[in-house]
């Protein structure tokens, strides 16, 4: 624990009115001062002996902007920061930032791009990285500028700036953007290349090169005429400011993106909402044309989001740390989504020994220091958790004063972090615009690191109190001082001069940042993503807890958008993500550059596994919807470990009981004596956790409520609905199966519900209805549907290495939620079209796997011989006359399954395609 201090709150007050519903916006102080906020308070000056953010030496630092940018939040926490946050004294420009698929790094020369697509595996086989590595360079003849700073910035796109006092230079890059939008004056435009450049297109303004066996097209304004000489390519601009570059999937891509050179992009801007149990965003860059009229654009969707669209993508993909990017020809999509529930706890089942569990609960209510000397931001945090945790459990069995002691707990120290001039306060930075709490710990200060990670225990904890005491979350009490916390963690406000808008989370990544400055070679960084959801989970009850809906459906958004990330990139759920080479099925941290089997602190398996799960709460049940994921999980630490869980135990029995309460619970019955509960963590909730688990049944994605403060269970094919109503009257909550469930006034009801039956397939994402005959689909669902476009999809190389057998960067089809009686003596069949071009060597192959209940877990899974293409254009027709190479597992009935198709290159160094949306681009199931 950290030495307390005091010091006298300052002299002078100054009083900032915050709006009275939402964050605000209020405006930045203009001198020292104690700050009212409601009944709270905090300062803008640092407490003495303390420090702000600073260089990796400890010197001071600012936010190094440009004139333009100078008075807006600097959006710390993201994937370019290193531009904005110079984090070391002799790099004045920027660390590698990855974008996807391009990766960039300034220099005083320009802009470094690369495109990193083979993968390597380091640090003893614990981290895979495709790391950057220039391709070449984007500048100005002449241009030496002594620094970059950041000039503009939107949702997911920045613009760096050079200057050298004769030229300058601005470009526009992002997420998922495969082209580079330059803007220069003072020189010609400049293309330096890190080797000598093929030239595959030449047609003036337009030429088309490869360096390192990548593609890439250079636009400069029409008239112009691009030099090449060696590794330096220049173009005069005629007059004109503007030039730009993209990376090609392939050299007869050109044509495509050619349409599309001028129109630049000048923002990005998300927009969501959750409505009756589905999450929808949509994603949407703005554009000028600089020639023409054409103002659409070219946008690489991350896995995670073409999972979630309908909208039509095209045949061409880009290589990504995330797995496949597929290309889509415009300049917005959107994805739809089941809503990942919250509840403020797991709802009453027959399973718990009250009296047993009001036992452990007096353990915690009655320790001589319930906070456990905890004195930073992280620690009391933690504390505040463990304590929020276990509120409603000790209302839902009956004890009021047992709530009531514990809330009283939660409130002082709340109290105390919210009112300047204690031994802990909130301070605001002016200059970096952002709020860190004193004492500071992991670098929250002079990092600006893991504000979501600290703060959500105190949102979280604050959303439990105002589920009982509405007077206490009141803007006159101290809703204020929670709301501020909010604002500097997960504002959603584009226009509040004080905060920048979402500081940690990265919409178009899926997920958030921890680092502030974001100063590494591996890009920006998360450890704990379940601490980041456990931010998104505490403004869902908060917001619902208050009556601030914008808040709670921020919250949904967020949780159930992060839920698929984690889902994807830290457990590789599908198995399509991380390299074959990478021997671990999960990750402790993902990097922009790819990810570690690691954690920050320790090698130990059983904390590298349990860092995405902790603090496990009414909004960890997301975790539950890939449960053949959390299963490779449980199994694989329990490998490392060399046996099962010790230190964090009851962290990984909860996660375990989310996909096997029965096992988990064996466990808790076997080695619950005398082990020390994880810290966040009490003996209490572990308890109430897996035992009610084990009652009801593992949860059950598959169905939502219309509420986001919803769930429900499945045991032995019965459904437990559970959900919490915040509001002052009674209502219905209808969930997707139809079931609906009666929920009083702030109250949680459960029960088996009315009208429920097998959940009809989400409108957003249809499944099939009738027919065992399915066409392959672009975008990558299986569907009954025969009015679909024709089109064809890029298979990925083998990169030369012989696949066969095992599915490498396969292109994957899927149908959900599929019915279906097994036909007797009858198999899989299917019909494909590929064709490989004139390349030599090249077979496609086939996978079909059938998981017969939807829950994650493939019960059978049939893998076909390959098909050797000639080398002579034109489709060729694959079936399954060629037989089975491999068979694992049985068939039986189909109830609200999934059948999935892969098909990859088994041989050869080139891609392939398949034909999409035809007669002859389908799979036929042995089911009627």
């Amino acid at each position: 624990m950290q030495a307390s201090f005091s010091r006298p709150a300052a002299a002078t007050v100054l009083a900032i009115a915050l709006a009275a519903v939402g964050l605000g916006p209020a405006a930045s102080p203009a001198a020292a001062a104690t700050i009212p906020a409601g009944a709270g308070s905090y300062t803008d000056s640092r407490p003495a002996g303390t420090s702000g953010p600073t260089t990796n030496t400890g010197a001071p630092v600012t936010p190094k902007l440009t004139a333009a940018a100078k008075d807006r939040p600097v959006p710390t926490n993201d994937w370019w920061s290193s531009l904005a946050y110079q984090r070391y004294g002799d790099n004045p420009y920027s660390t590698p930032m990855y974008g996807h698929p391009l990766t960039y790094q300034a220099t005083s020369g320009g802009l470094q791009v690369g495109y990193p697509t083979t993968p390597a595996v380091v640090g003893d086989g614990r981290q895979y990285e495709y790391a950057h590595k220039a391709d070449l360079t984007v500048g100005l003849s002449g241009l030496n500028s002594p620094d970059t700073k950041a000039d503009d910035w939107s949702d997911w796109t920045v613009t760096p700036y050079w200057s050298d006092g004769t030229r300058t230079l601005r470009t526009t890059i992002g997420h998922g953007m495969p082209f580079v939008y330059a803007k220069g004056s003072g020189g010609d435009a400049r293309i330096t290349t890190a080797g000598t450049p093929t030239v595959f297109a030449d047609n003036g303004n337009v030429l088309g090169i490869t360096v390192a066996g990548h593609h890439y097209a250079l636009f400069a304004p029409t008239g112009s005429d691009w030099a090449v000489s060696g590794s330096t390519i220049t173009a005069g601009l005629g007059g004109k400011d503007y030039f730009s570059l993209a990376v090609l999937p392939s050299t007869d891509a050109l044509a495509t993106y050619r349409k599309y050179a001028f129109s630049f992009v000048t923002g990005s801007k998300v927009a969501w909402s959750s409505t009756g149990g589905t999450v929808k965003a949509t994603y949407t860059l703005t554009t000028e044309a600089k020639e023409g009229t054409e103002r659409g654009t070219i946008q690489a969707l991350y896995r995670h989001q073409w999972l979630h669209t309908s909208d039509a993508l095209t045949p061409y993909t880009y290589v990504s740390p995330r797995g496949t990017m597929k290309v889509r020809e415009s300049a917005s999509f959107t994805t739809s989504q089941k809503g990942s529930g919250v509840l403020p706890a797991l709802p009453a089942s027959g399973g718990v020994d009250k009296a047993r569990l009001t036992g452990y609960l007096n353990e915690v209510a009655n320790a001589s220091d319930p906070f456990s000397g905890a004195g930073d931001t992280y620690w009391t945090g933690k504390a505040l958790g463990r304590l929020a945790q276990l509120v409603p459990v000790a209302d839902q069995i009956g004890q009021p004063g047992i709530r009531d002691k514990l809330l009283g707990l939660m409130k002082g120290r709340l109290q105390e972090w919210f009112t300047a001039g204690g031994a802990a306060e909130f301070s605001y930075d002016r200059t970096w615009k952002t709020l860190t709490g004193y004492p500071a710990s992991y670098g929250s200060d002079t990092e600006l690191n893991d504000h979501h990670f600290h703060y959500s225990y105190y949102v979280y904890a604050a959303a439990i109190v105002a589920q009982y005491d509405q007077a206490w979350a009141a803007d006159s009490a101290w809703g204020t001082m929670v709301k501020t916390l909010v604002r500097d963690t997960a504002n959603p406000s584009r226009t509040d001069t004080a905060y920048p808008f979402l500081r940690g989370f990265d919409v178009y990544a899926g997920h958030s940042w921890a680092s502030g400055h974001q100063g590494f070679a591996a890009g920006n960084n998360q450890e704990s993503s379940s601490e980041s959801v456990n931010l998104s989970a505490g403004l869902v009850l908060w917001g619902a807890a208050t009556g601030d809906t914008a808040l709670r459906d921020l919250g949904s958004y967020l949780l159930t958008t992060e839920s698929e990330a984690i889902a994807q990139y830290w457990f590789d759920a599908d198995q399509q993500v991380f390299p074959g080479s990478f021997g671990h099925d999960t990750v402790g941290m993902v990097w922009g550059s790819g990810g570690a089997y690691s954690t920050w602190w320790t090698a130990n398996p059983e904390e590298i596994h349990g860092i995405n799960v902790l603090p496990v709460t009414g909004g960890s049940l997301h975790l539950a919807r890939d449960k053949a994921a959390v299963r490779r999980n449980i199994a694989e630490m329990q490998r490392e470990n060399g046996g099962q869980a010790v230190e964090w135990r009851d962290i990984l029995w909860e996660f375990e009981s989310l996909a096997d309460p029965a096992a988990a619970k064996a466990k808790w019955d076997a080695g619950n004596a005398g082990y020390t509960p994880e810290q966040g963590e009490s003996r209490a909730h572990t308890y109430h956790w897996i035992s009610t688990l084990d009652s009801l049944g593992a949860p059950d994605p598959s169905v939502s409520g219309d509420i986001p403060t919803s769930a429900v269970f499945t045991k032995n094919g019965v459904r437990t609905y559970s959900a919490h109503n915040h509001g002052a009257t009674a209502r219905t909550v209808t969930f997707s199966d139809g079931a609906t469930l009666s929920v009083p006034a702030r109250s949680t009801a459960t029960g088996t519900g009315t009208g429920g039956g097998d959940p009809d397939p989400d409108p957003e994402e249809p499944g099939p209805s009738t027919g065992n005959t399915f066409r392959l689909k672009s975008g990558g669902t299986l569907t009954t549907a025969t009015d679909g476009a024709a089109g064809a999809d890029t298979l990925a190389s083998a990169d030369g290495v012989n696949r066969d057998g095992t599915p490498y960067r396969p292109t994957v089809y899927e149908a959900r939620k599929v019915d279906g009686t097994l036909a007797a003596g009858a198999s899989t069949a299917f019909r494909l079209r590929v064709d490989a071009g004139t390349k030599v060597g090249l077979a496609p192959q086939v996978r079909v796997s059938y998981d017969l209940t939807g829950d994650g877990t493939f019960d059978r899974t049939e893998t076909f011989r390959y098909f050797a293409t000639d080398p002579v254009a034109g489709w060729e027709e694959y079936t399954q006359a060629v037989g089975t190479a491999a068979v694992t597992g049985s068939l039986g009935n189909l109830k609200g399954g999934t059948v999935r198709l892969e098909v990859w290159n088994a041989l050869g160094n080139g891609t392939s395609q398949v034909q999409t949306g035809t007669d002859a681009a389908v799979v036929k199931i042995p089911y009627v």
